[in-house]
């Protein structure tokens, strides 16, 4: 809502322009949407906005857009770059965007999009973090059918030769990899899983190119995986989210296609929901 929409006032209410739905106009407070507006306006993409770039994004003239940056600065909202006048997020806006962050527990908050991809799928779904050189399982919404894998939640594999493992690893800097696996002889769980340093280094940049990692009969000869990295706030990888299924069970192409599709859909979403950019969010659709 901004001074050039149009608002109707019809049962006292008016619908927001920005998908947050309908709500009485009577409780609205104008100008301090616009406020919130102009910290919104402020993103991944564009860190730093000047006074007209802040007027557009909010609709008002540069008179309004000057007195709401100048509370929002004064207020340590927005501080202003004197060499350059433009303005960027302040410790106040970024203290309260973390503080929300850690009041959210992540196993949590991934639970109803862990329930629906096993519903989608319907295959085991299971979130993971990486612990030194293992991927430990955080979550498990089981399968509703009779066969499944067995990893239940606490359990711990060795990353590398896993597919959430894999995705977690590819984050990881070369020199932090180096410095992981020193002195590590790796174990070939099969034919997918580097046995050297250098093969792993090589398997995770084209993980990290594609966005995902897809197993077919990999730690497990009977179980096919995929697995999708989960982003925080700044963009970084925090968890990874997979479906595990029974290879001999899952049809031909169905792990390349529907099983990848929801994986990759799911880890989108819940990255959204821990507060990702869409635009870094959807990385993850390579």
């Amino acid at each position: 809502m901004d001074e050039q929409t149009p608002i109707s006032l019809a049962n006292d209410a008016v619908r927001i322009s920005d998908g947050a739905g309908v709500a009485d106009a009577r409780y609205l407070v104008p100008a301090l949407m616009r406020g919130l507006q102009a910290l919104q306006a402020l993103s991944v993409d564009r860190r730093r906005l000047t006074l007209s770039e802040i007027a557009d994004a909010v609709g008002v003239n540069r008179s309004s857009a000057y007195r709401l940056v100048y509370t929002l600065d004064h207020m340590g909202f927005l501080k202003l770059d004197p060499l350059t006048k433009t303005y960027a997020l302040g410790p106040q806006a970024l203290r309260i965007g973390y503080a929300y962050l850690s009041s959210r527990d992540l196993v949590a908050v991934a639970a109803p999009y862990l329930e629906s991809l096993r519903d989608a799928t319907g295959w085991s779904a299971h979130l993971g973090e990486l612990q030194g050189r293992d991927v430990v399982y955080l979550a498990r919404m089981a399968t509703r059918r009779s066969v499944a894998s067995n990893i239940q939640v606490g359990t711990r594999l060795p990353a590398h030769a896993t597919a959430m493992g894999r995705v977690l690893l590819s984050a990881l800097p070369e020199s932090e990899l180096r410095a992981l696996y020193r002195n590590e002889i790796l174990q070939p769980h099969s034919s997918q899983t580097p046995s050297t340093i250098e093969g792993l280094l090589a398997q995770l940049k084209v993980d990290r190119a594609n966005g995902f990692v897809l197993q077919e009969a990999g730690f497990d000869p009977g179980v096919s995986s995929v697995a999708a990295p989960v982003r925080d706030v700044a963009g970084q990888i925090v968890a990874a989210i997979n479906v595990t299924a029974v290879t001999i069970l899952t049809r031909e192409g169905e792990l390349h296609g529907s099983l990848k599709s929801e994986v990759l859909k799911a880890a989108e979403a819940l990255s959204r929901e821990l507060g990702a950019d869409r635009s870094l969010a959807s990385e993850t659709l390579v």
